[in-house]
Parts: C-alpha cells; structure tokens; sequence
C-alpha cells in the first residue's frame, strides 16, 4: 500500500516529473516482464508423430466401441 505522505509527494511534483516517475515505473514493469518471458519451455506436440497418431486413433475407436 502507498504511503499518504508518497501520495502526497507525488502531488507536488511538476507534469514533467510525473511524467519521469511514470517513465521510470513502465520502464521497471517492461523489465521485470522480459524476466517472466525469458524462461523458454519445451512443448511436445505429435505434429508428423505417425505413432502418435495410430494410438489416438485406436483410443478413439475403442470409447466409440464402448459406448455402443
């Protein structure tokens, strides 16, 4: 939570100051973002997986052979 007298502070500053502080805030914001979004994750995918592919389709004809 802010404090009152930062509250209080940053009433007094000038447009151009407060353009600064909110320069300086967006600038922090863009960095800490670019750390979130560094960390690269592996995604697997059956794209071209043939394997993949027969599997789920005998899964799928099985819960179709079940249900009937």
């Amino acid at each position: 939570m802010l404090s009152e007298k930062f509250m209080m502070d940053l009433e007094r500053l000038t447009r151009a100051e407060k353009l600064q502080v909110v320069k300086v805030l967006v600038d922090q914001l863009s960095a800490d973002e670019a750390i979130l979004h560094a960390t690269e994750y592996e995604v697997w995918s059956p794209y071209d997986s043939a394997g993949a592919a027969a599997i789920l389709e005998d899964m799928l004809r099985e819960a179709k052979n079940a249900h009937e």
